[in-house]
Parts: C-alpha cells; structure tokens; sequence
C-alpha cells in the first residue's frame, strides 16, 4: 500500500475544503476523530474479551489435566 507523504496529504485537504467549504471543515474533523475513537474503543474491548475466553479455555483445559493426573495416581494406588 502506497503512503501518503506531505504533499499528498496538502492535495487531500484542499480538496476537502473545495468539497465542504471552510465552515463544514472542523465539524468533519471532529466527527471523523470521534469515530476512530469509538472504533478504537470497540476493538479494545474485543480484544479484551478474547483474550478472557482465551485463558478461561486455558484455565480449563488444565484443570481437566489435573484432574486427569489424580485420577491416574488413584487408580494407581488402588492396583498397588
């Protein structure tokens, strides 16, 4: 993907004030930020959640071990 250098970024403004008008401008850029702060926002607490499901699954799967291991040792102890 090709990035957007400085003189890239001036073309893009002047064409939004040309599109919007000077007025519209600020409301665009705030309601622009404010999205990616909620998309941000959004992402942040998925990855949050997967990250919980991720160690209680952990979590279980080694408490199955353990119980696994006693199981064994007390099959054992009974044979003996």
């Amino acid at each position: 993907m090709p990035r957007v250098g400085f003189p890239e970024l001036i073309i893009i403004l002047v064409i939004a004030l040309v599109i919007f008008g000077p007025g519209k401008l600020p409301s665009l850029g705030k309601s622009i930020g404010e999205t990616i702060k909620e998309f941000k926002k959004a992402s942040s607490e998925m990855m949050g959640e997967t990250k919980a499901e991720t160690k209680a699954e952990e979590t279980k799967a080694e408490t199955k071990a353990e119980e696994a291991k006693t199981e064994a040792k007390t099959e054992e102890t009974k044979t003996a």
